[in-house]
């Protein structure tokens, strides 16, 4: 089957969050959640490092919502359920339907740390990439110094599959070389 054909929620909830697909229109939130946050972003995500528009990021945004709908990258916002507030991106990445297997990414608006929402969104996720997506393997890859990022898989019972050593550059370095630790859950 080809994945276009494959249909499944574009929205579901957790306790305290709404988690959907990206829509246009929300790109001023993101880029407030992105400003916001951009010091303690930059030494995990490359975007984080590039000057951005309100305008690119809408952009960003409506891109992300056309590979939704076909399948090919699967970006959720997620959103707190009590004010409407936006909080976090997430997703489902580097997707393969065959078997099916997904890699969960993540970031939240430095505003709302600490509170576990992260948590709650990644195990979310996880539930609903299961349940609708019928995930054979979910994985979640971070930088080895990421201790915040890190906590999440462990947490939520994901196993430490291995350590990739000089798996890539790190972030704003043409010399120094980074290690990216490889969770997983399998179903």
């Amino acid at each position: 089957m080809k994945p276009i054909l494959i249909d499944f929620p574009t929205e579901f909830t957790t306790d305290r969050l709404l988690i959907r697909m990206p829509m246009p229109g929300d790109g001023k939130a993101m880029f407030q959640a992105i400003s916001a946050s951009l010091d303690e972003l930059k030494p995990w995500l490359p975007f984080a490092h590039f000057e951005q528009t309100e305008e690119d990021v809408e952009v960003n945004i409506r891109e992300a919502h056309l590979k939704f709908l076909s399948r090919e990258d699967l970006r959720l916002l997620v959103f707190l359920k009590e004010n409407g507030n936006l909080i976090a991106s997430s997703g489902l990445h580097r997707i393969n339907w065959e078997i099916p297997k997904f890699e969960i990414g993540y970031w939240l608006d430095s505003r709302y740390s600490g509170k576990g929402y992260m948590t709650e969104a990644v195990q979310g996720i996880t539930e609903f990439a299961a349940k609708e997506l019928k995930a054979r393997r979910i994985e979640i890859r971070c930088d080895t110094r990421n201790i915040k990022s890190a906590a999440i898989p462990e947490r939520l019972g994901f196993t430490l599959e291995g350590i990739l050593r000089n798996d890539s550059m790190e972030i704003g370095s043409t010399t120094k070389l980074r290690d990216t630790s490889i969770y997983a859950k399998v179903f």
